[in-house]
């Protein structure tokens, strides 16, 4: 049986990945572009051209798109985007007809808990919760091996749960969201914080700034200076990591997961952050002492999960959505296209 390919798109604030996919989640061909995030139109004509030319050098048979923000139960239109124009963008209806493929949408937290479920670190896992930390917080649950959207396809929005009473303010309006205290804004606050206040953290961490050639400070530059040994560096991870267990500990209350897989960029802190977290879950565990507890473990698959895990799934939507028997369905479609004889 011939290979079927498909192309993964993965839609973030500053760029879009695509590549093409094989069924073993492995990537062939890649292809990047800056994300136009102030107009819809110029973000539909980029995912139509990167798939073309995809399209050019391998016979792919469907196309998947990973995007940050709320998407419908039917998996077709994006109903909230918080970093691009799209407000109810009939996404995939838009993308099929621009590239004659069969197309699903799906939240890049859904589609990157997929790629972890079927080729990472949650392999043979029935029940996995990922928890993503980047700028925020964001989240996918996989139950019985299928991805869990909830009743309006807004499942896993983890990062939005109180974990402070009236804590530290947050975008979304809330205040002591769980985001404002594990995600990579916390180490860019802490960070920036130290180089304006002009202390010897600050200036190592703006050292390392220089070095990349920006003198924007943020969580990356942290953690490289907590993998040197840095104990101040050292000391913010471990807070950060804290308050993932504590995150980690209430969603073990509601879903019980066996597995948690922690990815995102903040998540290269590994063990620096994984092993607090770990304490923290434990102590704050309800019922701890008598009930097995969840592995915390890191991601593999990085930032390609998002596009490996959207081709995955359009893949295996548009092969089951293929007839059984394509030529028996085509000699049926020629007979009952003809005009019918009438017996006489």
């Amino acid at each position: 049986m011939p290979e079927r390919l498909a192309v993964g798109i993965d839609i973030g604030g500053t760029k879009i990945a695509a590549g093409v996919v094989d069924e073993d989640g492995r990537i062939l061909a890649r292809r990047r572009r800056s994300t136009p995030t102030t107009d819809s139109e110029l973000v539909l004509t980029a995912i139509a051209e990167l798939t073309e030319e995809l399209r050019a050098e391998y016979p792919v048979k469907a196309v998947g798109i990973g995007a940050a923000g709320f998407i419908d139960e039917s998996q077709s239109t994006v109903m909230f985007s918080p970093h691009l124009a799209w407000r109810n963008e009939p996404l995939r209806d838009r993308v099929a007809r621009r590239t004659r493929l069969p197309v699903l949408v799906d939240n890049d937290a859904n589609t990157s808990a997929w790629a972890e479920w079927r080729f990472g670190a949650a392999q043979n896992v029935p029940d996995v919760v990922t928890v993503t930390l980047g700028t925020g917080i964001g989240g996918a649950i996989v139950i019985d091996g299928q991805p869990y959207r909830g009743a309006h396809g807004m499942a896993g929005e983890f990062g939005h749960q109180q974990v402070v009473p009236d804590g530290q303010p947050c975008e979304c309006g809330n205040r002591g969201c769980w985001e404002q205290y594990a995600s990579g804004r916390v180490l860019t606050r802490r960070a920036a914080a130290e180089v304006e206040a002009g202390t010897p953290a600050g200036a190592r961490l703006l050292e390392l700034a220089r070095l990349d050639d920006t003198a924007l400070v943020d969580g990356t530059h942290v953690t490289r200076l907590a993998a040197a040994g840095d104990p101040t560096a050292l000391e913010w991870i471990a807070e950060v990591g804290h308050w993932l267990g504590v995150g980690l500990a209430n969603l073990a209350a509601s879903i019980d997961p066996g597995l948690f897989v922690i990815g995102g960029g903040v998540s290269d802190a590994d063990e620096m952050l994984l092993a607090p977290a770990r304490a923290a879950h434990a102590d704050q565990l309800v019922g701890r002492g008598f009930r097995s507890e969840a592995r915390i473990v890191r991601a593999h698959l990085g930032p390609d999960a998002g596009l490996v895990g959207a081709a995955d799934m359009a893949r295996i939507r548009a092969r089951r959505r293929r007839p059984a028997n394509p030529a028996g369905r085509a000699r049926v479609a020629a007979r009952t296209s003809r005009s019918p004889r009438r017996r006489r």
